[in-house]
């Protein structure tokens, strides 16, 4: 026998050992037991003897995960997307008319985060309370109230919700997002399927502070916008949107908002979540509560990525330096617009914005909505050939200009 037939052998009688180990005590055994001659049968009489009783003993399992849930889970609520529906029965018919009521269209998860006088004001995904014809929240004892809607933000799906503050006695606060790090403990507190499960908790970690992510409306097409977001594991199920992610000192870091169920070609994903970081939260949400809406600054024009563009197309038409490779080109302008006071015209290529290099038209959007409407950006841009350079007064808002960016 070779070495190596050897040491199949060997293996071969180690797995089948480790085999009868795993399942119990082999055939051999049983025909030993049957002739011992011990008397192996079922006792009878009373089965008094057979009763069981538990132990006093307390274990102390408390950890630091535990009291960062307790510490916001009565914060945290389901909120109940109502719709109209209609009805008729025989009076109804008989009489010509028909009539409807409220019924439960979906739900979400939402979290209390400042009571005001007898207010209490609730942040929550905006495609939770789309298309709503009424709000309700239920609270973490079980309580059903009214809610008014404050301000919606599509962009980066955030709402808030105004409730009767009355009964609340906890609120939860946010955490520095910017501090978070990769690999540090996430948990998450909401309605997985709706309240039946409210108040879940799961558990995970920080897997990418800073991910990049497309997003779709409520049709499930693509916006045209990105999302920067935090990425966890933590398991985020329908129903979970609008809901916490916390940190260990029980605060908020994230809100909940989506997860990554497929590749788009048919392969599942497990454990891809995405929250809105804190930070970006309180932004929004105090700016809907002021104004109710979010106003941000556009330049007043159509565009396209340069790589949609064929390379003879960049030659012939645009004339561009073989050396661009990235940029926008603007095929409309809105005339009297930001960008066609600042000389922008049809066929430009906007290489750089506010300082910042564009690479992709998703860029454009994420730099125009982190400025203030009012202030002034660079721009570089090509014509002709020829580097331009120039600055654009952001004074108009997406909603003033007929083409929106």
């Amino acid at each position: 026998m070779k070495k190596s037939d050897r040491f199949v052998v060997k293996v071969g009688v180690v797995a089948l050992v480790a085999g009868l180990l795993g399942g119990g005590i082999a055939y051999g055994g049983i025909n030993l037991l049957q002739n011992s001659g011990v008397d192996v049968a079922v006792p009878g009489g009373s089965n008094a003897g057979g009763t069981a009783s538990t132990s006093n003993l307390k274990v102390n399992v408390q950890t630091q995960s535990e009291k960062a849930y307790s510490a916001v889970k009565d914060s945290v609520v389901s909120v109940i997307n109502l719709k109209k529906t209609s009805s008729s029965d025989v009076s109804s018919i008989l009489g010509g008319k028909s009539s409807s009521k409220l019924e439960a269209n979906s739900e979400g998860s939402g979290v209390i985060y400042k009571k005001s006088g007898n207010a209490a004001y609730i942040v929550t995904n905006n495609h939770v309370v789309s298309g709503a014809s009424a709000l309700q929240v239920q609270l973490s004892n079980g309580k059903q109230l009214e809610a008014q809607l404050v301000g919606t933000d599509s962009v980066t799906d955030l709402a808030v919700l105004k409730i009767n503050g009355s009964q609340i006695k906890s609120v939860a606060t946010f955490g520095n997002s910017d501090n978070i790090k990769v690999g540090e403990t996430a948990l998450a507190i909401g309605s997985p399927l709706g309240s039946t499960y409210a108040s879940s908790l799961t558990q995970g970690i920080i897997s990418a502070k800073k991910r990049q992510v497309p997003l779709t409306g409520s049709n499930g097409q693509s916006t045209g916008n990105t999302a920067t977001v935090i990425q966890t594991d933590t398991a985020i199920n329908p129903g979970n949107s609008g809901g916490p992610l916390i940190n260990l000192a029980g605060q908020v870091i994230g809100i909940n908002s989506m997860k990554l169920a497929s590749d788009g070609e048919g392969t599942s994903v497990e454990g891809i979540g995405f929250a809105i970081p804190s930070n970006e939260v309180t932004s929004i949400i105090n700016q809907l509560v002021k104004k109710g809406k979010i106003e941000r600054p556009a330049l007043g024009i159509r565009y396209l990525d340069l790589s949609n563009i064929a390379v003879s197309d960049q030659k012939s038409i645009l004339k561009l330096p073989s050396s661009v490779e990235n940029g926008v080109v603007v095929y409309n302008v809105t005339s009297g617009g930001p960008a066609a006071k600042a000389g922008l015209k049809k066929y430009d290529v906007i290489v750089s914005l506010a300082g910042k290099k564009i690479s992709s038209q998703d860029e454009i959007k994420n730099i125009l909505y982190s400025q203030k409407l009012g202030s002034t950006v660079s721009v570089q841009y090509y014509r002709n050939g020829h580097l331009k350079t120039g600055s654009i007064k952001l004074n108009e808002t997406t909603s003033q200009m007929k083409i929106t960016q």
